[in-house]
């Protein structure tokens, strides 16, 4: 009997009709089990059925609980995951501020750039099929496999920031990618912009440069950076950082399943980028253009006066009153656009490896003798510490002796008498030896004092100028040459550094402000580059004036006696080559010995007008020679061109 009740023709029914038909029982069962297996069978049929009911009531109580509480308690954030899956933050680069002139002429500004890029988040999760990308995008960039794995795994493969694979792609190319990146999830073209900085000589050492940010460049800030944003290296770019980067904006964007956006979203999330600051500096480019030119045509003076080809010098225009920096030019200089994007292992090394340094900012980290420039300050010591008064004179003889040693002047000036004003228009040696460390008639200032007043001077000390990297400079002494060499401190020691030799060293930016204490009256100034600081909208939000050290530390009459030498350099003393322009000048020059005496550096310091100072100018050539023969011409170019144009403009 099947189980709705009805018998199956099976060989255990035909056994059954057998059995009863032979007799060979008294009574037949048969019926009666296999009318109790139907009853039996029926009430299990039953049961089971109830129980398949009950099961399948509970599975759907358990779905409909499950699609409640999936659609009303936490739809709200099952949503928000489903929006995750399929909308993107995206962020919107802020323009870097613009550095431009005192006359608004663009030293750096930002030019529109093209870069084939990827979002690590969008990449597949599957390593091979993430690999696969990799090759593709090898294959069309001519980067390698293990360089995009290296800059895209670093940043981690949930990293929603923008990962840049080749930069600096030119119009075309960016065309040509963005049909052979189709089908490559997280792979794009990323519009951008760059720096491009205006190439003039001598604005290198003072801009820098912006590059892909690094580990070292943030690890004591406390700004956020994106691994794609590009950070201030070196110069007023470093200097100014805050305030020339802006700020990204976020845009939300829709993907599809292929992770390639389909929509950017309005949303209340979204934010407009703000651009960054721009810097307005003291500089005037046209000034910088004269200046570089000047010098320049030093550099082929001394070269043709010293028989060797002389590749390195520095010029710096000053505001003696304000210390804003006018024009800034050492040479050589280098192409701060080739660092706009990823320099090159080639370019790197050939600018690296170049004996000449040409990415050495000669006017504050290039130190050097000072020669007779310094001669200003031992004045003012010995003026001021009452060694000598503006009468005191003596006939110098043409050198001093003191046993096998001899100090000589520079040319003989044993004809007539010296007082410090011709001294210093003659450039007397001797007349310093004396001042320095004794002679004669004149005690002598020592060491401890000559020391003294170099440093209140500002020598021995970084200036302050508004650039990330300055060097000091050295000012030697007896406890520092006992403890490095070994040796006490000689009479002949105080010589030479009296007359700017030795061991002493100085910055030229140190120099220009040094003469600009006695151009504007006794105050040291601390130089500037950036005059102010503005908003997007025009708006000042910073402006730098004056920034004085320290003043009044030299009496006037004594300012005065000096400021007479200076002028008397020019008109009667070793610079008289500049006694011909239509503005009164005064000066000092300086020639500097180094490499045992091999070679010597050409210096000149001068301010000008006389009666009334406004600039200072400092010119100093790497082994150019002589200060008179070679660094004064560039000084009376750049002198003549400032007022002739500055007479121009009136």
């Amino acid at each position: 009997m099947d189980i709705f009740g009805n018998f199956s023709k099976i060989s255990t029914d035909k056994y059954r009709h057998n059995v009863k038909k032979k007799k060979q029982l008294d009574f037949s069962y048969s019926d009666v089990v296999h009318e109790s297996l139907g009853k039996v069978e029926s009430k299990s049929v039953l049961g089971s059925l109830f129980t398949i009911k009950m099961v399948l009531f509970a599975i759907f109580c358990v779905i409909l609980w499950r699609v409640f509480t999936l659609q009303i308690i936490e739809g709200q954030d099952n949503r928000k995951l489903a929006d995750g899956n399929r909308i993107r933050p995206r962020v919107v680069e802020a323009m870097r501020g613009l550095i431009t002139d005192a006359n608004g002429a663009w030293l750096a500004r930002n030019k529109p750039e093209f870069s084939l890029a990827v979002y690590p988040s969008d990449l597949p999760r599957k390593k091979a099929e993430r690999e696969a990308i990799y090759q593709k995008v090898s294959e069309i960039s001519a980067v390698s496999v293990d360089d995009i794995r290296t800059e895209v795994e670093k940043a981690g493969l949930t990293s929603l920031d923008m990962v840049t694979i080749k930069e600096n792609v030119s119009h075309d190319e960016s065309l040509l990618l963005e049909e052979k990146i189709v089908g490559l999830p997280g792979v794009f073209v990323a519009k951008q912009s760059m720096r491009e900085y205006l190439q003039l000589s001598g604005l290198a050492h003072l801009i820098g440069y912006t590059g892909i940010v690094a580990t070292d460049d943030v690890k004591n800030s406390s700004d956020k950076y994106l691994m794609s944003d590009k950070i201030g290296k070196i110069g007023l770019e470093k200097y100014y950082e805050k305030f020339l980067r802006g700020i990204h904006g976020i845009e939300q964007v829709e993907v599809n399943s292929k992770n390639t956006v389909t929509q950017v979203l309005v949303k209340d999330e979204n934010t407009d980028p703000v651009s960054g600051n721009d810097l307005t500096l003291y500089l005037n480019k046209e000034l910088q253009t004269k200046t570089a030119e000047a010098l320049s045509k030093g550099l082929a003076s001394a070269s043709t006066a010293t028989g060797v080809e002389v590749k390195s010098g520095i010029v710096i225009v000053m505001d003696v009153n304000t210390g804003g920096i006018l024009s800034y030019v050492s040479l050589p200089d280098y192409n701060n656009n080739l660092f706009a994007t990823r320099i090159s292992t080639a370019d790197y090394q050939t600018l690296a490896n170049d004996e000449n340094k040409p990415m050495l900012n000669r006017g504050t980290m290039g130190v050097y003798p000072p020669g007779s420039v310094s001669k200003i300050i031992l004045a003012a010591a010995g003026l001021a510490e009452g060694t000598i008064t503006s009468q005191t004179s003596m006939t110098t003889p043409a050198a001093i002796t003191i046993g096998s040693y001899v100090f000589p002047d520079w040319k003989d000036h044993s004809y007539e008498s010296t007082n410090v004003v011709r001294a210093i228009a003659e450039s007397n040696n001797v007349f310093f030896y004396s001042l320095g460390g004794g002679f004669d008639k004149i005690a002598g200032l020592g060491i401890d004092r000559i020391k003294k007043w170099w440093s209140l001077f500002g020598l021995g000390e970084k200036t302050g100028i508004d650039l990330p990297s300055e060097e000091k400079g050295f000012l030697p002494d007896p406890e520092w040459k006992e403890r490095v060499k070994n040796e006490p401190w000689y009479i002949g020691d105080t010589y030479h550094v009296s007359i700017g030799q030795g061991d002493l060293l100085v910055t030229p930016l140190q120099m220009v402000r040094a003469t600009a204490v006695i151009a504007n009256g006794g105050k040291l100034v601390s130089p500037q580059l950036v005059k102010k600081i503005t908003d997007p909208k025009g708006n000042v939000i910073r402006e730098f004036g004056p920034r004085i050290e320290h003043e009044n530390f030299v009496d006037p009459k004594i300012i005065q006696t000096i400021a007479e030498g200076m002028r008397l350099t020019i008109t009667g003393g070793s610079a008289q080559n500049l006694n011909d322009l239509p503005v009164s000048v005064a000066g000092k020059t300086g020639t500097a010995q180094f490499l045992n005496n091999a070679k010597t550096h050409a210096w000149f310091e001068c301010y000008a007008p006389y009666e009334k100072p406004e600039i200072a100018i400092l010119v100093m050539i790497d082994g150019g020679g002589g200060g008179h023969e070679i660094a004064a011409p560039i000084a009376k170019e750049i002198l003549s061109y400032y007022f002739a144009d500055k007479a121009a403009g009136q």
